[in-house]
């Protein structure tokens, strides 16, 4: 007898999150230094969902929340109004324990409230996406919030370099012309959330130019390795930028480098594997024809006889150990994939050029309802992961143990917006994130725009 996520959560309380999926979830966690000394990583959980009285977030007991920023208050700066559409987010450590929080906005040109422009941080007056920038003290006061960056379009996912900057990425391919814009869009930003000044509005046309999500940056070799969540067939690809000045700091990734796609040999479409552990060696990396993509997006540019290795909704990629890991969320028959499955996590390891398929979401074993995915991720202090959920229904942060149990740390209220006809809505969580001690998990709300700092016991 089957039931939906939703008849199991609303009958336990969301002690158990429900999802059921395969893989090896140890080859995640193993060799991360992100976990926090001594933690419990075998932990599945912190008991069940206690009902928020404010109905913002429902949090395990011992837990609490801090509403960091909302969309629409005024920006401390004065600069203008919080904008709308929070997404990826990273946490750098700053003096005096401080934190700076550098935080996207997924702002088309249909925005509802766009970034302001900033004189020296803006690309395209006629982009609403950009970043803004929170400083934080160690117990989570809000001590400043400006504009870090505006002009761009589409500001997704992205990723922390080692040197503590935030790179942001354009999830558009939009050339000048097209929706008002005024300059190309499709590229990565670097952003420097103590001194936007610092890196400005600078776009890293040799990254290339596409619909970016996410990067991760091999701490040993300065490689950046990148994901393309294209909408349509052909699918993304798995890229890798090998800059002319790895791990240079600062403003390094402006003197360019070779932009290289992966290519699975024999392989065209990633959806088709369902097997936890399924492994291909001699992964091959293969020049990107015209990473400006000036005629022919990447995805269909000829990579020569052989092709290239497509996948659909590929989304979050982080560093941990001495593999990258990156997530395709969900795939489906209907748009075109080779195969149906509610979300993929792949591991790569350079160093064998071995790429390995650890951890499978569904639909076969998935009571998901259909269409909910993996989003954004990150590692946790308990060494587990944390994944944002996008999809429909109530929208949570669930945690995986690495025993591979799932279970709800958040869940969004139902009255955080409604619907014009006046049925709930629940805004999808994003960019979730921990600062440098740990001790706080930062998670934005997309709709209405709000930031939380999340503490309690965390192990």
């Amino acid at each position: 007898m089957s039931a939906t996520r939703r008849q199991i959560l609303s009958r336990t309380g969301a002690t158990a999150a429900g999802i059921a999926f395969t893989g090896a979830l140890s080859e995640l966690f193993a060799g991360s230094a992100s976990a926090a000394p001594g933690g419990h990583t075998g932990r599945a959980g912190y008991g069940p969902l206690v009902p928020d009285p404010e109905g913002l977030l429902d949090l395990p007991a011992g837990f609490r929340y801090k509403v960091l920023s909302r969309q629409g208050d005024p920006l401390r700066s004065g600069e203008g109004l919080v904008p709308s559409n929070p997404d990826g987010m990273g946490a750098f450590a700053g003096r005096r324990g401080r934190v700076h929080l550098v935080r996207n906005h997924e702002n088309r040109v249909t925005g509802k409230i766009g970034v302001p422009t900033v004189p020296g941080l803006t690309y395209d007056p006629a982009g609403k996406g950009g970043c803004t920038a929170l400083e934080l003290d160690g117990r989570n006061n809000v001590l400043g919030e400006r504009v870090a960056i505006a002009g761009t379009a589409v500001n997704c996912a992205g990723g922390p370099t080692p040197w503590r900057t935030w790179l942001t990425c354009e999830e558009t391919e939009d050339k000048a012309g097209t929706n008002g814009y005024t300059k190309d869009h499709g590229f990565i930003f670097e952003v420097d959330g103590a001194d936007p000044h610092r890196t400005g509005a600078v776009p890293l046309t040799a990254m290339g130019r596409f619909q970016h999500e996410a990067i991760a940056i091999d701490p040993a070799s300065g490689i950046v390795y990148e994901t393309e969540d294209a909408f349509e067939r052909p699918f993304g690809l798995f890229y890798r930028f090998l800059p002319h000045r790895p791990l240079g700091g600062t403003g390094s990734l402006r003197a360019g480098g070779a932009l290289e796609a992966m290519r699975v040999p024999g392989v065209a479409d990633l959806s088709v594997f369902q097997e936890a552990g399924t492994r291909f060696e001699g992964i091959e990396w293969v020049p990107v024809p015209d990473p400006q993509a000036a005629q022919t997006p990447i995805r269909l540019q000829d990579f020569g006889p052989r092709g290239i290795t497509h996948a659909q909704k590929l989304e979050g990629c982080y560093w941990g150990g001495r593999a990258v890991y990156f997530v395709s969320s969900f795939a489906r028959v209907t748009d075109g994939s080779g195969a149906t499955h509610f979300g993929q996590v792949w591991k790569y390891e350079p160093h064998r050029r071995r790429l390995t398929l650890v951890v499978v979401f569904g639909p076969d074993t998935d009571i998901q309802l259909p269409g909910e995915s993996p989003d954004n991720i990150c590692l946790a202090p308990s060494g587990g992961l944390m994944v944002c959920e996008d999809g429909e229904g109530a929208q949570h942060v669930f945690g995986v143990s690495e025993r591979g149990e799932v279970y709800a740390l958040a869940r969004g209220a139902q009255a955080l917006t409604s619907a014009a006809d006046g049925t709930p809505e629940w805004g999808e969580f994003a960019g979730v994130t921990f600062s440098p001690d740990r001790g706080t998990m930062y998670v934005n709300c997309y709709t209405p725009g709000t930031t939380f700092a999340v503490t309690g016991p965390w192990c």
